[in-house]
């Protein structure tokens, strides 16, 4: 299905070399956008770009720390050079940091899950700014469940902090952005399949505060297992398109019911 107000339209994708950024990436590519790749230097990234291109898509790659200012900024000029303009924002890198009690954690990692989630969020929303304002636009970001509906992600303080200050900032952003006709909505994706583990770090002091909890066999009530990163992708579309176009500063929860248990 084609859906309407994608074709030749201009997305930046952060995270984009796996996980939900990738299938987005992949997605929208599909649907005749072309697509900047946002992301950390890896080799991930290019078999990405390499996939899009074989597709016959259009696309580029960027290659920054979405925390640097700088480079964000950079990032945003070179895809409108590119293409003219932007149409998307997909703001979804971030990472899980380190897991600790909030007596153990240490400041520098409380400051680097926040500078990366929270921080990146809003580099990537203002200097996307300059490139929407005159035709408006759609930005996503990547919220959770965590911080916003659940609580019991036992060491999780800092992520679960950066992704409820997130949602706050989605609000926020989408009335001071209303005038010029760009929507902002958060996503809140449950337990995914993706590869956000490899920057998770978790510490022997959680064993101290976790607090036993009885689910119900499987973690998900809908589908009893992870959800797929293709599913989230399917919901950034839709909010890409001009399907959503009155919907705006608003979280969408897509985790199969987890965060109801």
């Amino acid at each position: 299905m084609v859906l309407p107000g994608l074709k030749d339209k201009v997305a930046v994708i952060t995270g984009a070399g796996s996980g939900i950024g990738r299938a987005a990436a992949l997605l929208l590519a599909q649907q005749g956008m072309k697509v900047c790749l946002v992301d950390l230097k890896d080799d991930r990234l290019e078999e990405t770009k390499q996939e899009i291109e074989l597709a016959g898509g259009q696309v580029i790659t960027v290659e920054i720390d979405i925390s640097d200012s700088k480079r964000v900024e950079e990032a945003f000029e070179q895809t409108a050079k590119t293409w003219g303009r932007i149409h998307l924002v997909f703001a979804n890198a971030g990472i899980n940091g380190v897991l600790a009690p909030i007596e153990d954690m240490k400041l520098e990692d409380w400051d680097h899950t926040l500078s990366v989630n929270l921080k990146g969020t809003f580099l990537c929303v203002k200097h996307a700014i300059p490139h929407m304002k005159e035709m408006g636009g759609s930005i996503v970001i990547t919220s959770s469940i965590n911080g916003s509906r659940t609580f019991s992600g036992f060491g999780m303080t800092a992520y679960s902090t950066s992704k409820a200050g997130q949602l706050a900032f989605a609000k926020m952003a989408a009335l001071e952005l209303a005038r010029y006709k760009i929507r902002v909505n958060a996503i809140c994706p449950g337990s995914i399949k993706t590869n956000i583990g490899e920057n998770t770090e978790p510490t022997a002091e959680l064993e101290k505060i976790k607090i036993p909890i009885q689910y119900p066999q499987g973690n998900q009530p809908l589908e009893h297992s992870p959800g797929q990163p293709e599913q989230v992708a399917n919901l950034v579309a839709f909010l890409a398109s001009d399907i959503s176009n009155h919907i705006t500063g608003t979280e969408l929860f897509i985790d199969g019911a987890e965060s109801l248990l």
